[in-house]
């Protein structure tokens, strides 16, 4: 078996703001990375941000990665972007807030099943071609909490991350200087908390692999389910459904019906079909 590419979509949260997601497929292999946020100015790995610069690592480590089970291809790569960090940085880091970290979504085809492994929030959809729909990766429960936090600091204004120094951002620094709370593939060698899951698919099934920012249409908005909005893909495609998603956030740009840090995040998704 292999992947037929049907549509990718990258969209950046803000053409003002670069575009911290990747996404890319190969034959048997498939995903999406979601560079989280950075909490300050560039300078740690030069002068791009800190989330970019991982997203770009992941990316062309996993475009040219020999083929293995997903969870030592994940260890691979957790070690090679290790080392790439180090020869990148530029100086010492302001505190493990200042650390790229990124969430992603890898799929691969072994002979009868799709393996799948994850470390953060990026979500994944298969359909087979009975018509049902399995979710791939975690549940939404970091958004669920980061949309409480964003609640709880709506006092502050949400809209927008960047370029602020206030009581918002230290609480979001603080949370990552805690070792063990996040799941997610940073620069420091380890995925030891990476979660894998294998699921039996066959010839003509689909898949869908997001970054939460897409994922949001099913996890954060209601727009859809999991099964309408596999159902959409066909009649609509990718960039309709991006369309629908981005009217939802403009038509809530004070963050208040939804809260959440940003109007918009980077949104990413990735549909292929199993052949």
């Amino acid at each position: 078996m292999r992947f037929d590419l049907i549509q990718s979509l990258s969209l950046a949260g803000s053409s003002g703001i670069p575009n911290d997601d990747r996404t890319g497929s190969r034959d048997r292999l498939a995903w999406v990375i979601d560079g989280a946020t950075d909490l300050g100015p560039p300078g740690l790995v030069g002068p791009r941000g800190g989330a970019a610069w991982l997203a770009d690592q992941a990316n062309a480590e996993l475009a040219c990665a020999a083929d293995a089970p997903v969870e030592a291809m994940l260890q691979m790569l957790a070690l090679r972007i290790a080392d790439c960090f180090v020869a990148a940085r530029a100086r010492a880091p302001l505190g493990r807030w200042e650390l790229p970290i990124a969430a992603l979504l890898v799929a691969r085809l072994d002979e009868d099943a799709l393996e799948c492994g994850w470390l953060g929030d990026c979500a994944g959809l298969l359909r087979r071609t009975d018509g049902s729909v399995i979710r791939l990766g975690r549940p939404p429960v970091e958004r669920d909490r980061e949309t409480q936090l964003a609640r709880d600091f709506a006092d502050y204004g949400l809209g927008t991350i960047k370029g602020r120094d206030d009581p918002l951002i230290e609480t979001l620094r603080a949370s990552r200087e805690r070792p063990g709370l996040l799941q997610v593939l940073g620069v420091e060698g380890s995925t030891e908390r990476a979660d894998t899951q294998r699921v039996p698919c066959a010839p003509g099934d689909e898949l869908l692999l997001m970054t939460d920012g897409f994922a949001a249409l099913v996890d954060s908005y209601g727009a859809y389910d999991a099964a309408a909005l596999m159902d959409a893909l066909p009649r609509q495609g990718l960039a309709p459904l991006a369309t629908a998603l981005r009217k939802i956030e403009n038509a809530d740009d004070t963050c208040t019906r939804f809260p959440r840090f940003k109007i918009s995040d980077d949104a990413t998704a990735l549909w292929l079909r199993i052949a």
